[in-house]
């Protein structure tokens, strides 16, 4: 009795943890914070300078004594004590107070991630103030995000590309028949545009750079024509030089990654029972994550599968919004939780 009030009264707060983006949905409110994972720390006190998009504007612009980290990884924590710092500064923000009654948590996982990497998570969010913490696997609140009903015994393929893996998985009665996730997303790309402009143009260009052209020019259609003014650092004089870059040569930079994604996509569709691969051809791949926002990937995709492929809508925070989906019926769904305070959902 005394549980089910306290679960009733308890703030429901879902968290997309991602490498790059940190996304907070509050049941009733819908996503109430969207901020890049990003801190900004003094280093002889360890104390926080700042957080999210003020830290993110500090990227390579700061003095010797102030470091920028990204707590996140691949899409787990790597940096514990400071992902916790970064998280309980968010909730923070968004007026989430844990002095009284603590809030029930949801934080969505990559496929396939450790026991290590999962309690990480878990122990993150109960620090941070949480009564209750869940884990949901991304691709599943990708799906639930993206209106799919995936509680139905009918095929459902999402890929959801973050910022540093791309998830992929065929969905049915609730769970994953099939699923991969590779370490390949926003951030590989923007390595990629670093090295394709240092080696093909003797240019030194930062993450924030890179970032930027992706977003503005960046193509998974070698067909795709737009230019975009790069400026960095000469490698050979050292002083400040800029250059155009085409398109078609960031299509060029991002082949080998858009083929990986390709690949693993290929061999989630070879591993899937024909019954749903059926379902699929019907339905469509579905792409949500930042990095489906690159120009011309459902395109691509759709060439290398041989199966459509469309972008979902709002794709950066349909993981989110799903987790909060979720959390929001987590009665209607607790047959595939398990049992303790420190649940999965899978």
């Amino acid at each position: 009795m005394l549980l089910n009030l306290l679960n009733k009264l308890s703030k429901k707060i879902a968290i997309d943890l991602g490498t790059a983006t940190v996304i907070i949905y509050e049941s009733d409110k819908g996503i109430v914070l969207q901020e890049p994972s990003f801190v900004a720390l003094d280093k002889d006190t360890k104390k926080i300078i700042a957080v999210g998009e003020e830290a993110r504007r500090m990227l390579g612009r700061t003095p010797a004594n102030i470091e920028v980290i990204r707590p996140l990884k691949d899409g787990v924590i790597a940096n514990f004590e400071v992902a916790e710092m970064m998280l309980k500064s968010f909730l923070k923000k968004v007026g989430v107070k844990s002095r009284f009654i603590k809030p029930l948590i949801m934080v969505c996982i990559p496929v396939g991630v450790t026991g290590v990497e999962s309690r990480a998570v878990l122990e993150a969010a109960v620090q941070v103030g949480a009564r209750k913490a869940f884990l949901i696997e991304e691709p599943v609140a990708a799906a639930i995000g993206a209106g799919l009903q995936i509680e139905k015994p009918e095929g459902n393929m999402i890929i959801d590309i973050g910022g540093g893996t791309t998830e992929i998985a065929v969905l049915s009665l609730g769970g994953i028949v099939v699923g991969k996730s590779i370490r390949v997303g926003g951030d590989k790309f923007d390595e990629a545009l670093v090295r394709y402009v240092r080696e093909h143009y003797n240019l030194v260009i930062g993450e924030a750079t890179a970032e930027e052209i992706k977003l503005s020019i960046g193509s998974a259609d070698p067909n795709f024509s737009a230019q975009f003014e790069v400026k960095g650092r000469d490698l050979m004089t050292g002083l400040p030089r800029h250059i155009e870059l085409t398109a078609e040569e960031t299509y060029t930079a991002f082949k080998e990654l858009l083929d990986n994604i390709a690949q693993a996509a290929r061999r989630v569709l070879e591993q899937t029972p024909p019954e749903l691969s059926a379902d699929i051809v019907e339905k469509g791949i579905i792409l949500t994550g930042g990095g489906s926002l690159l120009k011309g990937l459902d395109k691509f995709i759709s060439q290398r599968t041989e199966v459509g492929a469309f972008v979902t809508d709002d794709p950066l925070v349909c993981v989110a919004e799903g987790t909060g989906q979720a959390l929001n019926e987590i009665d209607k769904i607790s047959n595939v939780l398990s049992t303790g305070d420190q649940s999965i959902l899978s």
